[in-house]
This record gives structure tokens, sequence and C-alpha cells, in this order.
């Protein structure tokens, strides 16, 4: 699983981890069957495109793009139980700070509805960022 960053802990022994390669997005999608890689991908592009460095020959360049690409970029969560198997995937706003209009997304395996089995995970995630996570606003497919 390598060295996924820890978010939080919640009930029942389960634990958010963040997201922060695309080798991570890529095993998240192929573990939970859905595309967390492509929204991953498309979000972390439009983050390097935003970079406006302040030295911009190369060598200096380079230097702040990842605190910018990790500032600028939807947080990418992973909730997984004590074994490491993947129970639910969260997309959240940027530094988990709520800003308007932004699509908060959390879903389990196949795209499917993760309250039923992980709300006591999912309001601990929510507290962590001081976020009101709720299934209609967090869970697309249930409209």
């Amino acid at each position: 699983m390598g060295e996924m960053q820890y978010v939080c802990d919640t009930p029942k022994g389960k634990t958010w981890f963040r997201i922060e390669t695309e080798g991570e997005a890529v095993q998240e999608s192929r573990l939970m069957r859905h595309t967390v890689e492509k929204y991953f991908c498309r979000e972390r592009e439009k983050a390097v495109q935003s970079w406006r460095p302040e030295q911009p020959n190369a060598i200096e360049r380079d230097i702040g793009l990842e605190a910018h690409v990790q500032r600028e970029m939807p947080l990418f969560l992973t909730l997984r139980d004590r074994e490491g198997n993947p129970l639910a995937t969260a997309m959240l706003p940027p530094g988990g700070k709520d800003r308007g209009g932004f699509r908060i997304i959390i879903v389990a395996a196949c795209n499917a509805d993760p309250y039923p089995e992980q709300d006591a995970a999912i309001a601990a995630l929510g507290a962590h960022f001081g976020l009101t996570l709720d299934r209609h606003r967090c869970f697309p497919y249930g409209r």
C-alpha cells in the first residue's frame, strides 16, 4: 500500500488516508472499481496549469510546484479497515475547507452508496475538517 498520509481515525478501527500520487489513485480505482484516478489526474493537471512560479527559469521553477499542487488540488481520501482494505473514497475541497460550489463526492466500491456502512467514518472525517458531509450532498448517485 505504500506510505499513504494519515488523516484521521474513525470508529470501529477504520482510518482515512490521503491519496497523494497518481499511483495511489490508480490503485484505489482498481481496488474500488471506480474512476477516482481520472478525477485525480484531471484535478492535478488543473493545479499544475495554474502554477505561476516567481522564478520562471528551470531549476527554481518546480521547487514550489508540489506545495502549490497540494494547496490547490481537491483532497482525495481513502477509508481503510484494519487490514488496509479500501471501504470508501472521498473528494473534498482543497485544504478540506468548504468552498461554495465545490462538489464533494464520497463513494463506496463500484460507486455504491457508502453511507449505510460507513456513516460513522464519514461523520468522523467531516468532524476532522469541520465539514458537513451529509449523504444528499456528497453521494451524487442517490439523486
